[in-house]
């Protein structure tokens, strides 16, 4: 993610959190056993597994079509709602010759159904009916042709759905579809270009991939049922060659990516000097070569993308004329990678993607070896065009992430933090970015889109299309931009009018108030959830499942976290369908009010040590006792320290609130004194755990001391606030 921005000419940098793709460049490292897709034998060949397969509905999202089709006979199935008429079927990729349709069902069968075959998965015709089923495995022979085959419940033989733990449909001359053969070129001219392959017009309608190279074969016939023909990798290496394998097989290309330094994301880190480093560019040009000439001729292999971000980044590693320097050097060097590429493989484009269309001048002027430029924009996608027609750039584009504005180009919300958008608003995020890629005709010529991804934390949430498996409404709209219609989806409930209560002072430990509308478009039952993530709080990206309970008609109460600051709150729906509507908000964790005054308030501090430099110090000890929770005091890093308050004369009290920063002490003494000098101990404790404890404690005294004796962390120990309450 980068933290810090270019001049005004910076439009987009789009920052990948790290929690949502923090294992991708080691997924994508991974090696798996190989999955061959060689072309389909002329005799009898299973056809249907592992292809692209849908069905009228699901029980759950523990069965999904996929699950029939995966060559799992015991372990997973498909199972349908529990009606008749439901069917399920199988896109086999090609037309093919059909023989044998062999059905392995579940308990729950089917008593009457057809068989049917399609050319184009809409006009079917019957091939076998089949009208007194008794379960176990039906082998059935057919003959016909076609590319989809469907079985069509008729009759339920018990008081469930249709259950199938696997379709299997055999024949010859089809089975595995490659992607369309042939060398990739950018053709045409000024304004007027389009990506061909074998040459035939291609318009690259894509999507990131996310899961592990090893899930390639579950979760690539649902990228292929959205209208997705191509998926975009960040690091190309030996552990790739599985997911080319799933990818052809399932009809879809693959934009291969190189990491170079410094980059935006995992895999990418460091600051190389391409003015002056030539070995790491002679390690990086000699390793893209290896693969290169591994994968050049696979029939996945759309086209080659050097460096993710990296113009964009070297702001970070340089500045002023070392920066610029380093720029120009970057781009050259991706020029030398460009003819590297070309003289091994004269059949796929190079691309070089950016988060900066301010990068391009540099492209323009020291890599006229690239075939086209790529862009990663977000919430300023439109402004791209823009930007090139501004440029008088002479090569076309694609867009390598898009999606909904990320959290570096939202609003701030009442709290700080970026304003996360809705789910429709992300749904509208990827219908616009849509139009305003193929907006630029003749010059945009597609975009993989961001991000099909399964990580269901803070960045999981902002920008998967299915976090956790579930789909979203995201998910939904970027099908329907690719294949023109989700008619007869079941789609994900829609949550509006989120609130918070209190959204500025939740006590810490105490309740606070969240409430939604929550609809689901198909009327489905919705079973509730709700998160929190610490990612602002104290760094921790993960969605934990909050303790609440329903005070009806869309309200609940939220136990608040123990530790103080911002979290984000995340309502979730789910209709059991697969489906997922999310929204979220922030709430702001404070210290739980203490009854009475405090007179500690503003009264003088002293301190065993305190630290001069360090992070946000100087941290003083008055910066305990000045009632500001966003000041602290903070001691050497050792054992034993102590911090005392005076009250200006012998006060009575009956409790103290300590508000710890993370470096809390696990064990310490509260004493008081008339003199400040004969102590006497009020309270004592051994099981400190930070955050903010509140003592009852009553005495008289003038001076109040903590006396820390053993820290909870490696650091020292460190107070936000010392309240002593009367």
């Amino acid at each position: 993610m980068t933290t810090t921005t270019t001049p005004a000419t910076r439009r987009r940098a789009r920052a990948r959190t790290a929690g949502s793709l923090l294992s991708l460049g080691a997924l994508l490292a991974t090696s798996v056993t190989l999955l061959t897709a060689g072309p389909a034998a002329t005799a009898e060949t299973l056809l249907s597994q592992g292809r692209p397969a849908a069905a009228s509905s699901t029980e759950g999202p523990a069965f999904p079509a996929s699950a029939a089709v995966d060559g799992d006979r015991t372990g997973t199935r498909w199972a349908s709602q529990w009606s008749d008429g439901q069917w399920f079927q199988v896109d086999l990729g090609q037309s093919a010759d059909i023989s044998r349709v062999v059905l392995t069902w579940e308990g729950a069968y089917g008593k009457a159904y057809d068989i049917q075959l399609s050319d184009n998965g809409t006009d079917w015709r019957t091939v076998k009916s089949v009208t007194a089923g008794d379960g176990g495995t039906d082998e059935i022979t057919v003959s016909g042709t076609g590319r989809y085959v469907r079985l069509q419940g008729v009759a339920r033989a018990t008081g469930y759905g249709y259950s199938l733990w696997e379709f299997q449909v055999y024949g010859g001359g089809g089975g595995t579809t490659p992607p369309p053969g042939g060398a990739v070129r950018v053709t045409g001219g000024q304004g007027n270009w389009q990506l061909t392959v074998g040459g035939q017009p291609y318009t690259v309608k894509g999507i990131t991939w996310g899961p592990a190279i090893a899930d390639a074969p579950r979760y690539m016939p649902d990228v292929r049922s959205m209208g997705v023909n191509t998926i975009r990798t960040w690091g190309t290496d030996a552990g790739t060659r599985p997911l080319l394998d799933t990818a052809a097989a399932h009809g879809i290309r693959v934009v291969n990516g190189f990491w170079l330094q410094p980059g935006g994301g995992p895999g990418s880190g460091g600051c190389a000097d391409y003015v002056t480093d030539t070995a790491y560019k002679n390690t990086m040009l000699g390793e893209i070569a290896k693969w290169v000439e591994a994968y050049k001729s696979h029939p996945a292999t759309l086209m080659w993308n050097v460096g993710n971000e990296s113009v964009l980044g070297l702001q970070n590693c340089y500045s002023g004329t070392a920066l610029e320097a380093q720029r120009n050097a970057y781009t050259a060097f991706v020029n030398d990678v460009a003819k590297r590429i070309h003289s091994i493989d004269s059949d796929h484009p190079v691309t070089s993607t950016d988060a900066w269309t301010g990068a391009w001048p540099y492209y323009k002027r020291n890599a006229p070896d690239l075939d086209l430029y790529s862009m990663n924009a977000y919430g300023d996608i439109c402004g791209v065009r823009q930007d090139w027609e501004e440029g008088g750039y002479t090569k076309p584009y694609i867009i390598t992430e898009t999606g909904p504005a990320g959290e570096w180009e939202t609003p701030k919300d009442a709290n700080g933090v970026a304003s996360e958008p809705t789910d429709v608003q992300k749904a509208d995020g990827y219908t616009r970015a849509w139009e305003c890629v193929t907006g630029h005709r003749g010059v945009a010529l597609g975009a993989t889109v961001f991000h099909y991804g399964l990580e269901h934390d803070f960045g999981g949430v902002w920008f998967n299309v299915v976090p956790d498996g579930l789909k979203r409404l995201s998910y939904y709209a970027v099908k329907k931009a690719y294949t023109g219609s989700v008619a007869g989806d079941n789609t994900p409930p829609v949550i509006t009018g989120m609130t918070v209560t209190p959204a500025a002072s939740a006590p810490a430990g105490g309740e606070f108030t969240v409430r939604a509308d929550i609809r689901d478009p198909q009327g489905d039952p919705v079973n509730t959830k709700i998160f929190l993530s610490g990612n602002y709080a104290n760094g921790d990206k993960r969605l934990v499942e909050a303790r609440f309970r329903s005070l009806g008609n869309g309200t609940f109460a939220v136990t608040a976290p123990e530790k103080l600051g911002v979290w984000k709150v995340y309502i979730q729906a789910e209709d059991g369908r697969g489906n997922a509507g999310i929204e979220t908000l922030s709430v702001k964790v404070v210290a739980p009010p203490v009854a009475g005054t405090n007179i500690a308030l503003n009264r003088p501090a002293t301190a065993s040590s305190f630290q001069a430099s360090y992070g946000d110090c100087p941290c003083p000890p008055a910066q305990a006792t000045d009632g500001n929770t966003g000041t602290r005091w903070a001691s050497d890093w050792s054992d034993p320290q102590w911090i005392q308050v005076d009250l200006g004369s012998v006060r009575s009290f009956n409790r103290l609130q300590l508000v710890w920063d993370p470096a809390y002490a696990r064990a310490y003494e509260v004493r008081v004194s008339d003199d400040g000098t004969s102590w006497r101990t009020i309270h004592a404790t051994t099981s400190g755990d930070g955050d903010v404890d509140t003592i009852q404690a009553a005495a008289t005294a003038r001076y109040v001391k903590l006396q820390l004796t053993a820290r909870g962390t490696g650091w020292g120990y460190s107070l936000h606030e010392f309240g002593v309450y009367s």
